[in-house]
């Protein structure tokens, strides 16, 4: 028998990007991205979907209580805002005559960043 592995897509999104959130509860909201999880296909938005957890007091946690933190998003609800058109958009890849990768903006495709 052979072992299957679990196929981690690549995503278009990275830690740092300001992304606007598409659909649920903070629709229409952006936010800077704190976290990827790849394996998950999940990102962590700073300050967009809040939850609050009991907390027990413990050696991390001495007061315990209710504590607020950011819920992931699944990747698809989200999309990158471009810093030149000032849009949400999806991002491209494009490959320059070096062999250097580049993400674009699909609106307005001016160049996102590096890598």
């Amino acid at each position: 028998m052979s072992e299957s592995k679990a196929i981690v897509p690549k995503f278009r999104v990275r830690k740092g990007d300001i992304v606007k959130i598409t659909t649920g509860k903070d629709k229409g909201k952006t936010g800077k991205v704190l976290e990827v999880d790849r394996s998950k296909q999940r990102v962590f938005v700073e300050k967009l979907n809040i939850i609050k957890r009991h907390m027990k007091p413990s050696q991390t946690h001495r007061q315990g209580g209710i504590i607020e933190r950011e819920a992931s998003v699944h990747v698809s609800n989200v999309m990158i805002v471009c810093k030149s058109c000032g849009k949400s958009s999806r991002a491209g890849i494009r490959r320059m005559e070096d062999g250097e990768k580049l993400r674009y903006c699909k609106k307005c495709n001016e160049i996102i960043d590096r890598g």
